[in-house]
């Protein structure tokens, strides 16, 4: 008898804490012997292998009275959790074959305590597993205790999961129903319902066509193959904290994952397209080019203007970095993804995850919106002209749905040209209908945007000299090109391809690849930070969601030939889920974030190296206690210096119903120098500091 299942969660789940510290913390006696491994399995790994340990039929395979467990010695079962199975395997005469994901994330203690209870129960072997003996196999086998880099879904690191993973600002009521043969029969109430719970749970992960992105494919020919009971059992019995917990993490009713189970096995709905009439119903002018000022009418310094995402509530913060105090709040797009200025300083883009940009005018008394558009269902990424002979004349914005990049008139956002970026993937030469805009820069060496399309691995030169006659140049890169920044010179373009674990390096100059590096796993540098490197020249730096490492890549070909578009150095920092590294030109610091990180102290604090000694390690400045704003996640994100250089903010990203706040830190003392608590800054994200965004500082 054969069966195909996820050997998802296996023997443990996702974020596991302590039995024994769980009852310290509650002022309980604590747990001895076995108990400690029962309080942890039951927390951590019954969802999917039940509490009886007999697992689930037709999902996740049997602990009780295993042969499996029975035939191999301790360390063969330690070595698959912390690094995982995937092949065939069969327990008590059943045959599964699937991935079981790596649980190095757990504590030594943990996964001793864990697999020396389910040795001693339900007739299994009773072998008892030490920490030492953990300790021993996590050492041979060069795994991490990092926990960002477990993989409570298979695949997909904690850190990563948790940036995926985000909602769609899609609605499912904008979708028709599409009626699949052998699908299990739905009502179109149903479908629509469906449909807004997988753009909502599951579309940041797998797409919004279900083609899988950071998550697997769930297209009909493989979701019924499964059957229902199989998707039933996965989504209600996973892993704590992936994909297949939703039911027993009460994220979905038993009703909601029996419309999932049958919904995944009909053709995905396309969501509508986004077209030139659609955008220019959106497109609302405020203030005409006519009434606005001719000259700056306020006294703000306006190089040291920050613009900062106030993501949940659909706001962006202005904020005076002179005096530290509020200029405005004005309502922009929901989660506001990324702010970029004007060449002259003048204008502020925002984009919402909702594919809605907004122009704010800085020129104003009082800086306000003179025009919006909405360019797609969901987006992430606008920028404007910088050429020289093109400053402030043209914008353009990027969307996730449809995948497709519109140019815009740069002062007042009307659309001029949409260009779709569906095509062939750069590898296997296969048509994909969904690849996503992840990030654009615009060129300081020709009239042209760099343009990263995510799922196909190509990057576009789109040559803006003459709209009407369009002219692309495509470079062949690496799948799932994400963000990135200009080196020193603003000549390369470097860029991770985080699901291909490569920076691809682009030399706006010449128009040309010149490197695919590989790093490790899952590069995210945001725009990187740039230094000179006192034996490497100037380097180029990227910190990743996949695990603790800040890699160091040459980037000087004419004076540093032998380094250039290689890793040059790769430091050890606090640990995965970094999302930004930042520096400045007036700097020796060097700032890894760390937000998505499970450990709290990791997430709440920041790590900062001095680039003259980088082999002296990092300091950890506890950033959020700084701020001290009470319960809460308060995940420290995202460095952005001033004007000067001499100063760093840090958003504290706290619940929506919870307190926020911004904190600045003395650069040169790495000293606490202000907390801005404003109650109006609701989650605040990203911060955009209006000089060094134009001038691509970092």
């Amino acid at each position: 008898m054969k069966r195909s299942t996820m050997f998802a969660a296996a023997l443990l789940g996702a974020f596991s804490l302590s039995a024994c510290a769980d009852d310290l913390v509650n002022e309980r006696v604590p747990k001895q012997g076995l108990d400690v491994g029962k309080a942890a399995y039951l927390a951590n790994c019954a969802a999917c292998h039940q509490p009886d340990g007999k697992g689930l039929p037709g999902a996740f395979p049997p602990l009780a009275k295993s042969d499996w467990l029975k035939d191999r010695p301790a360390g063969e079962v330690i070595a698959s959790v912390l690094k995982g199975i995937s092949g065939e395997m069969t327990v008590n005469g059943v045959t599964y074959n699937n991935v079981m994901p790596a649980m190095s994330h757990l504590s030594d203690a943990d996964v001793a305590s864990i697999l020396s209870y389910v040795f001693a129960s339900w007739d299994n072997a009773g072998s008892e597993v030490t920490a030492a003996q953990v300790a021993e196999q996590r050492k041979a086998l060069a795994v991490s205790s990092d926990p960002a880099q477990g993989q409570s879904h298979p695949g997909t690191s904690q850190a990563q999961a948790a940036y995926e993973g985000a909602p769609t600002t899609m609605k499912g009521e904008d979708v028709k129903q599409v009626r699949t043969p052998g699908a299990p029969d739905m009502s179109e109430t149903e479908f629509a319902q469906a449909s807004e719970i997988f753009f909502q749970r599951c579309a940041g992960c797998h797409g919004v066509l279900r083609k899988g992105a950071t998550g697997k494919p769930l297209t009909p020919d493989l979701t019924q193959a499964k059957g229902y009971d199989y998707l039933k059992a996965l989504i209600t019995f996973g892993s704590p904290g992936g994909m297949p917990n939703f039911g027993t993490g009460g994220e979905l009713s038993a009703e909601q994952v029996d419309l999932m189970a049958r919904f995944l096995q009909h053709t995905p709905p396309n969501p509508p397209e986004w077209g030139m009439k659609e955008m220019r119903e959106s497109w609302t002018v405020f203030v005409p080019m006519a009434q606005r000022p001719t000259r700056k009418m306020n006294d703000y310094n306006l190089d040291n203007i920050f613009s900062v995402t106030l993501r949940d509530s659909g706001e962006i913060a202005l904020i005076d970095g002179d005096s530290k105090k509020i200029i405005s709040i004005l309502k922009t797009g929901y989660a506001v993804h990324i702010s970029r200025v004007s060449h002259s300083g003048r204008y502020i883009y925002t984009i919402g995850r909702d594919g809605k940009i907004d122009l704010i005018d800085l020129w104003m008394e009082k800086p306000e919106r003179v025009a919006e558009i909405k360019i797609g269902l969901e987006a992430r990424s606008v920028e404007t002209s910088k050429y020289k002979g093109y400053e402030d004349k043209l914008a353009i914005a990027c969307a996730y749905w449809p995948p497709q990049y519109v140019i815009m008139d740069g002062p007042t956002l009307e659309p001029i040209k949409i260009v779709s970026t569906r095509g062939m993937t750069v590898d296997t030469q296969e048509f994909h209908p969904e690849p996503r805009v992840a990030a654009i820069v615009a060129s300081h060496k020709h009239p042209e945007f760099i343009v990263n399309v995510k799922e196909t691995g190509r990057i576009l030169l789109v040559d803006y000299s003459n709209v009407d006659a369009l002219k692309v140049t495509t470079l062949d890169a690496a799948r799932f090109l994400h963000d990135g920044g200009w080196d020193m010179s603003k000549r390369y373009f470097l860029t991770a391809a985080n699901q291909s674990d490569r920076i691809a390096v682009v030399d706006s100059q010449d128009q040309k690849m010149v490197g695919l590096i590989d790093v490790d796993k899952i590069p995210h540098p945001g725009r990187g930070a740039n230094f000179v490197h006192p034996t490497f020249g100037p380097v180029w730096t990227t910190s990743a969601l996949g695990n603790a490492k800040i890699t160091l890549i040459g980037t000087d070909p004419e004076k540093h030939p032998d380094h250039a578009w290689k890793v040059v150095q790769v430091l050890e920092g606090q640990g995965g889920g970094s999302l930004f590294v930042k520096t400045h030109p007036n700097s020796h610091n060097l700032w890894v974030d760390t937000p998505l990180n499970p450990d709290a102290k990791v997430s709440q604090s920041i790590a900062v190296f001095d680039t003259r000694n980088l082999d002296q390690g990092f300091e950890v400045l506890p950033i959020a206690e700084w701020a001290n704003l009470g319960e809460g996640p308060k995940r420290v994100v995202q460095p952005e210096y001033n004007k000067a250089g001499d100063e760093v903010w840090f958003s504290v990203w706290n619940g929506k119903d919870q307190r926020s706040a911004i904190v600045v830190v003395d650069d040169r003392t790495r000293k606490l120098k202000a907390v801005l608590d404003d109650a109006r800054l609701i989650t605040p994200t990203g911060k955009f500091n209006v000089h060094n965004t134009v001038n691509d500082v970092y």
